[in-house]
């Protein structure tokens, strides 16, 4: 495998770790990528345990057929994982013992020309990770208007010109559709007026589209309840996030599962009476340390959190 094909599973040691894996356990990677998080769990697993992991990304789940054929304690899923609650229906899997997250965009899309993530590169301006399905950014860029354009570069950009670029973008399609990286890269060079320090000015463009056509948000905020409706007692929830808005929505929501339930004020309970949080905040968030960011630089912006189911009503 070349240096531009691997991916480095980011906070490896310390997600695995979180998940507090039992031998005969049964766990969910909910992104399995190029596998390096399933092979630490497995590693710990014994004969009895279970491993169902997930991925949108066709070519991931082609990179670990030879890896579940070799390994039956491993389930492939080329889905979602918003589809999680349907897909271990149809495992027979009613309760798991961890979930693991590890969200973002894996080195090997962004380092394929073709899939059209990166401004590194001219390719088409493709970025769907299932690429079996749904619109190509190009073909949204397409019919788009300036006020959605601005809306997805501004809600998951947090882009200050957003209005500047989404303009910029209806103009060059006058003379011509916007359908490779290298084009919309240099509209938003245009655009831009400011830099920030050390960051190219369609860094947040490219991530706001790429967020937006994977519905990445929605995703998880599907997911997050559904991975802990599984859970069994005990068991972990372990995500890691690499975009402030991703993070966000983790901390919210296991802050508040982690709070008893809000009854109505007048309601005649006593605080013992109230039914228990569905989970227990486990630990600080944790970052990379300095020797994983000297290997991997792409680490730099990961936070991992972790929490842990309560007692599951009988």
């Amino acid at each position: 495998m070349s240096a531009a094909w691997h991916h480095a599973s980011v906070l490896l040691e310390e997600a695995v770790a979180a998940l507090a894996v039992k031998p005969d356990g049964t766990y969910v990677d909910a992104t399995f990528g190029r596998g390096g998080h399933s092979r630490a769990i497995l590693a710990r697993l014994g004969e009895r345990g279970r491993l169902v992991a997930f991925d949108r990304d066709p070519a991931a789940i082609d990179a670990g057929q030879a890896m579940a054929a070799a390994d039956g304690r491993l389930t492939l899923v080329h889905a979602p994982f918003s589809a999680l609650t349907e897909a271990l229906d149809g495992l027979g899997i009613d309760r798991v013992d961890g979930v693991l997250l590890d969200l973002g965009v894996s080195s090997p899309q962004l380092d394929e020309p073709a899939r059209g993530m990166s401004f590194r590169f001219d390719a088409p301006l493709d970025m769907r990770m299932d690429t079996s399905r749904g619109q190509t950014v190009a073909q949204w860029l397409a019919t788009a208007s300036v006020a959605q354009i601005r809306e997805v570069l501004r809600d998951y950009g947090e882009e200050r010109f957003a209005h500047e670029i989404a303009k910029a973008i209806a103009a060059a399609r006058t003379g011509g559709a916007v359908e490779t990286t290298g084009q919309l890269a240099a509209i938003v060079e245009k655009a831009v007026r400011t830099r920030e320090p050390s960051q190219h000015p369609a860094t947040r463009s490219f991530q706001a589209l790429r967020i937006f056509i994977n519905q990445e948000l929605e995703e998880l905020s599907r997911v997050l309840p559904d991975g802990v409706a599984r859970l069994e007692s005990g068991g972990r929830l372990v995500v890691i996030s690499f975009h402030s808005l991703e993070d966000r929505i983790v901390k919210r929501f296991m802050r508040d599962e982690a709070r008893p339930p809000q009854l109505p004020s007048r309601l005649p309970l006593r605080a013992d009476q109230l039914p228990p949080p569905r989970l227990r905040l486990v630990g600080r968030a944790v970052r990379p340390g300095s020797e994983e960011l000297a290997v991997n630089p792409r680490a730099r912006s990961a936070v991992m959190r972790v929490a842990e189911r309560t007692e599951v009503p009988a």
